[in-house]
Formats: structure tokens, C-alpha cells, sequence
């Protein structure tokens, strides 16, 4: 897809906050994009692929605690917009301050890869590195934007104070095959604060989720734990999840979980922040 096709679906009326976003990714000379394949970073990237051209590359920090459908997703996006993808692979397991999972583990992790990120900047002749965080970002506990400001990193969504429905809708108009993918974020989440982050847990994350989706779910998250699986679905969707119960239930067992358990106040985002001290994870403090 050519640049300039980006923009046909484009409406007036959205195309002043696009010409700033394109502006302000112009203005970095060249850039390094932080790309997961979920919508906001691939706004991003497709925003600087128009400003920049060849003077960008999304990079993706390939890791086992991504969901399985990342990588598709960023391949997909990549190649339908036609900007360089870099992968680069990290072994966040090898690394036991993380798999500890303390309450600042997106910390940890967000200030490794964005060094690599950065690293990748500075012997590649880049002058920046973004990442897509909105405004979204900042009404729930964060401890990753720590490390965004650490690494001098630019979030210009943030910056020009876009929302993640605001995103959509540009996504949508400028037909990103990904516009109303939901939110994902990496496996690691699923697991309660000082449960240590395991390779089998993981497994048994990936596939119980996959298999929820092939069930019709859009939206689930399947918390880990221990024995038990703690299943999250859209609040619209518990009578159906409660429908299916007697397949769901075997196949979770043959997971491994020796209970399973359905959350009925349905997903909402970050759950398992709830179980934090509400001085620990204040919005905009520390996130």
C-alpha cells in the first residue's frame, strides 16, 4: 500500500489532528518505532512511515510472554502498510527480578527492551525511539512509562493527547486491518502479583485463551492461579461462557488447572491491579 492511499478513507474533519501526528514524527529526522502489532503502535508506526519513509523502522521485542497472535498481527500490519519490521528476540524467563513478578514488572520489562530499542537507534544512525502510549495510559497503575521517561523515549499519541477510541477511528479510517483488535497485553498480566511467571503457566494461558476465541470469545482473559484458572470475559458474553461450561471445563482440566472459575463481574482492564494497595498504584504516579 502506497503512503498516499493511507489517507483517501481519511475524513476532513479528522485530518488536522493526523497532519500534527505526522508533523511531530516528521520532526524527529528518523525514528525508531516500538511496534507490538496492536492498533495503537501500529498507528504509530503507519503515522511515521508516512512522515519518514525508509528513515523509520517498527521494531518488535519478540518475548514468551507475548500472546501468539502478536507476531501475526505485526506482520500483517507491517506488510499491509509496507514499513520495515525489525524482531528482535528476548528471553525475559532468564531473567529472575522478572519471572519474580513484583508489582513494578512492567517496569522491568519496558526499560529492557526499550534499551534495546534504543541500542538499535544509536548503531543504526536513528534519532529517536517512540512508543504508543495515549491517554488511556495514564488512568491506570503504569509502572512502564517509568521507563519510557528513563530511556528517553517519545510517546507522541500521549503527547497530542490522543484516546484509544480516538486511535481507532483513525485506524479504522485509514484501514488498518487491525482497527478493532482488542487490547492485549502480554501474558505476564494474567498472573496475580509475586506468582512467579513460569513457561508452562504461560502455556496454559496461550492455549486456554486461543481455545476461548475459537469458542466465539473476543474478548477473555484467563488469569492464572496456581491450580485454579480464573476465566474473564465481556460481561455481555458470561450467559454464553456459562453455556459452554461442561467443554470448557474439560479442556481447562486437560490444561493442567484443577478448577475452573468464571469472574462474574466480566473483564475490565488491569483486574488483578485491583488486588494492589491503593497508594501503590495511583494513575499518573505510578504509572
Amino acid at each position: 500500500m502506497d503512503a498516499a492511499a493511507h489517507l483517501r478513507g481519511l475524513s476532513p474533519e479528522l485530518r488536522p489532528r493526523w497532519n500534527a501526528l505526522v508533523q511531530r514524527l516528521g520532526a524527529s529526522g528518523s525514528v525508531v518505532v516500538a511496534f507490538s502489532g496492536g492498533v495503537d503502535s501500529s498507528l504509530l508506526a503507519t503515522a511515521a512511515w508516512h512522515a519518514l519513509g525508509d528513515r523509520m523502522v517498527a521494531a518488535m521485542v519478540r518475548t514468551p510472554v507475548e500472546s501468539p497472535t502478536d507476531v501475526d498481527w505485526a506482520l500483517a500490519v507491517a506488510a499491509e502498510v509496507g514499513f520495515p519490521l525489525r524482531m528482535i528476540d528476548l528471553d525475559q524467563l532468564a531473567d529472575v527480578d522478572f519471572t519474580a513478578n513484583p508489582p513494578d514488572r512492567c517496569y522491568l520489562c519496558k526499560r529492557t527492551f526499550l534499551r534495546l530499542l534504543v541500542e538499535l537507534a544509536t548503531a543504526q544512525g536513528y534519532a529517536a525511539v517512540v512508543e504508543g502510549s495515549t491517554v488511556d495510559d495514564l488512568r491506570d497503575y503504569r509502572p512502564g512509562r517509568r521507563a519510557v521517561a528513563e530511556a528517553g523515549v517519545g510517546s507522541p499519541l500521549l503527547e497530542l493527547r490522543f484516546t484509544k477510541r480516538e486511535v481507532r477511528a483513525f485506524a479504522r479510517s485509514i484501514g488498518l486491518p487491525n482497527w478493532d483488535r482488542p487490547s492485549e497485553p502480554c501474558l505476564a498480566t494474567r498472573f496475580p502479583y509475586g506468582s512467579p511467571i513460569t513457561i508452562d503457566g504461560l502455556r496454559q494461558i496461550g492455549q486456554g485463551e486461543r481455545y476461548l476465541r475459537e469458542l466465539g470469545f473476543s474478548t477473555v482473559r484467563v488469569r492464572h492461579r496456581g491450580q485454579i484458572a480464573m476465566i474473564e470475559v465481556s460481561p455481555d458474553d458470561i450467559d454464553a461462557l456459562a453455556s459452554h461450561h461442561v467443554q470448557i471445563a474439560a479442556f481447562f482440566r486437560w490444561l493442567g488447572f484443577a478448577c475452573v472459575a468464571a469472574d462474574l463481574a466480566g473483564y475490565r482492564p488491569g483486574s488483578l491491579n485491583e488486588l494492589l494497595p491503593a497508594g501503590a498504584r495511583t494513575p499518573g504516579v505510578n504509572a
